[in-house]
């Protein structure tokens, strides 16, 4: 099957993957796909890459004291106004009818009229103060949700033996390459990794020298990427060579240019 004709629902199934509920047959299929199609397989590690950063979004977050000090107090409330009803229904006695008990009774409802107001505001100073605490939370989780990449272009880089080594995606708001490698692949020290563009027609055209992190960033304009059905990287001298020139030394990893369509 061509998922690449169906990209909704190659974006479904590398979700399902990253994320281990993609099972069994299905899984062992995807996986075969994956290493038959550049596509499929930069789905499947774009998605590995979002669910490795899921962590990243929102960090872990203590109660603030107030907060269990309010849930101590709605429990303190309602075990003494349950307290409270115990004693009442104990002492419901027909020497109630005499003045005394009388008194007595309607001190008791004052009391537990009492506790359950004290109880009720409790709750709502509570559920705002909760409601508070959420809502920050939430927009925090906003403003880094929109900080989130837009990844419009991707590819996969495969060496010589089609495994794949390197993954580059393009994020157009931030006008930037990323890149990251996946295999185990170091220069030497006195050697430098370059990667170029292979436009149709022409001669290749440089987009920069990595460095040796295994993530990192080269500025880009869309219009350095629209069109360039494909991307290179080769071995050069340390520092890479004038993008003039064109590669000199051998092409270590070579891939299509995929523009997402979601």
């Amino acid at each position: 099957m061509n998922l690449t004709r169906h990209p909704e629902l190659l974006d479904k199934l590398a979700a399902a993957h990253a994320l281990g509920t993609l099972r069994g047959g299905a899984r062992r299929r995807f996986e075969a796909l994956a290493r038959e199609q550049a596509p499929v397989r930069a789905a499947a590690l774009v998605w590995q890459s979002r669910v490795a950063s899921m962590n990243e979004l929102q960090a872990p977050a203590e109660p603030a004291p107030a907060v269990w000090t309010r849930i101590e107090n709605l429990v303190r409330a309602d075990t003494e106004q349950a307290a409270m009803a115990s004693a009442r229904a104990e002492r419901a006695v027909p020497a109630q009818t005499s003045t005394g008990g009388w008194l007595r009774s309607l001190a008791l409802w004052r009391g537990t009229t009492a506790a359950g107001a004290l109880a009720t505001v409790l709750a709502v100073v509570t559920a705002v103060g909760l409601r508070d605490d959420l809502g920050a939370q939430i927009g925090e989780l906003q403003a880094k949700l929109e900080a989130t990449p837009a990844i419009e272009y991707v590819a996969v880089l495969n060496d010589d033996k089609a495994s794949a080594s390197m993954l580059v995606t393009f994020d157009p708001k931030s006008q930037k390459l990323t890149l990251q490698r996946v295999g185990g692949f170091q220069e030497a020290s006195d050697k430098s990794l370059q990667l170029w563009a292979l436009p149709p027609s022409g001669v290749p055209r440089s987009l920069g020298v990595l460095t040796q992190e295994r993530l990192l960033q080269l500025a880009a304009g869309e219009g350095d990427v629209r069109e360039v059905p494909a991307l290179a990287v080769s071995l050069e001298p340390r520092g890479g060579v004038p993008s003039e020139t064109g590669p000199t030394g051998p092409v270590l990893f070579k891939g299509a240019l995929i523009q997402k369509m979601l």
